[in-house]
């Protein structure tokens, strides 16, 4: 159930040969997606249990969920657009239901990512789905 944005970012996965090129393609993602404002970098924002410094900001309007990010990390904010891309535009009550691990194993990201990366991807994953849940 991965959005037409994700689909894009897996086929320029499969596209690229290595390791190397798809890690630059997530910064790449980062580079490109929106900073977060600073009045939005606050505690209540952060994610726990990331290595780098994150911040999730939801964004729900008419029963689609949404969010802006940031991290003072270039991989971790590509690592945050791709997951933007996995949920932003899914209807609230169908978030929980996106199996991030699989869609995310797509792109070969659980065996390239550090044991911390990893965990970072899990904390904001669990944070997307509670935010959703809470809504």
């Amino acid at each position: 159930m991965a959005t037409t944005a994700f689909e894009d970012i897996a086929d320029t996965f499969d596209f690229l040969d290595d390791w190397e090129d798809r890690y630059r393609h997530v910064i790449e993602l980062g580079k490109a997606m929106p900073p977060l404002a600073d009045e939005f970098k606050v505690p209540a924002l952060k994610v726990d249990g990331c290595a780098s410094q994150v911040w999730l900001r939801p964004v729900i309007a008419d029963g689609r969920f949404d969010f802006q990010g940031d991290s003072d990390a270039m991989i971790v904010r590509g690592l945050i657009a791709i997951l933007h891309a996995l949920y932003s535009g899914v209807p609230v009550d169908q978030v929980a239901a996106v199996d991030a691990p699989a869609e995310l194993g797509r792109l070969g990201l659980n065996d390239h990512l550090s044991a911390q990366r990893s965990n970072g991807v899990r904390a904001m994953v669990e944070r997307i789905r509670a935010v959703a849940a809470a809504a």
